[in-house]
């Protein structure tokens, strides 16, 4: 469990670059997004293919993983699409939802029953959102856009650990950026249409960044993460998430100074996020006591 945690955090610390990264480089978010995949699936299945850790896995199976896969992409657009149109600090706030997303979805899709300890804890985060939505209007679009990432970020670790059961670490991780590549792929000209960029190629300084993005903060944090699901509950990972946007957020002030531009309502509200992610430490902390 110890162990567990410990990657978890490492894996959230690297998430924490991944906002400043999507300010860093200019490319629109669909692209970036496509670039990143790109990048890790390629590393993957030379890292992995030549190492013989992919296994193979039957084709129902590999429409499931694919599926995953792309919501996966779809959250990383919506996420690099939230801190577009508004900051990295409003962005990475708005990824708090994520808590209480889980609280809902989770007890859905695996037909338990909802624990009100974590509604609670996650209707918080919300409140904390909230208060800053409400005092500052200028990043309406942005925080919009940004719940909806926190949402398919709820959904991808809960359908993600029922695949772990069955899947070693490697071969998802595999097939579910691969998966998300080739679906983002199909989706992609469409969405350029509709959102044109104002150029299709990275440059030189965007591609040093993409590889950092995809081979330390994609491939690496995927495995991470991967492995704390199996002995960490998803809502218990995503609530952890919750740090990424303290570590985005300190990175975001020392780099672009965004604090500068952000009132007394904004760190209220990440106060209230810090609160219910440290009150649910606790109460995981106490749980695993009381078990032993």
């Amino acid at each position: 469990m110890k162990t567990a945690f410990l990657r978890l955090h490492l894996a959230v610390l690297l998430a924490g670059f991944t906002g400043v990264l999507g300010r860093l480089i200019s490319l629109n978010e669909g692209l970036l997004v496509w670039y990143r995949l790109l990048i890790s699936a390629v590393s993957l299945w030379l890292l992995f293919g030549l190492q013989r850790k992919i296994s193979a896995i039957p084709f129902r199976k590999m429409l499931s993983i694919t599926g995953v896969g792309f919501i996966a992409a779809l959250h990383w657009v919506t996420f690099y699409g939230s801190i577009k149109y508004s900051n990295v600090s409003v962005g990475l706030v708005c990824f708090s939802a994520i808590g209480f997303f889980t609280a809902l979805v989770e007890p859905i899709l695996l037909k338990r029953r909802f624990i009100w300890q974590e509604l609670l804890l996650g209707l918080l985060v919300m409140a904390g959102i909230y208060v800053i939505f409400h005092f500052d209007p200028r990043y309406k679009t942005g925080i919009l856009i940004g719940l909806l990432s926190a949402l398919l970020a709820a959904i991808f670790p809960v359908l993600n650990r029922q695949l772990l059961k069955t899947v070693n670490v490697e071969t998802l991780t595999t097939y579910e950026i691969s998966g998300g590549l080739v679906t983002l792929s199909l989706l992609l000209p469409v969405y350029l249409q509709q959102f044109p960029p104002d150029h299709f190629w990275p440059t030189w300084t965007d591609l040093g960044w993409l590889l950092f993005l995809s081979w330390f903060c994609t491939v690496w944090a995927f495995q991470l993460s991967a492995y704390a699901l199996k002995y960490i509950s998803a809502f218990t990972v995503n609530l952890s998430y919750n740090l990424e946007p303290v570590y985005g957020i300190i990175l975001a002030f020392l780099i672009y100074r965004e604090n500068e531009y952000l009132g007394w309502n904004f760190y209220l509200g990440l106060l209230m996020i810090i609160i219910a992610l440290s009150l649910q430490m606790l109460r995981v902390y106490k749980a695993r006591n009381k078990s032993t």
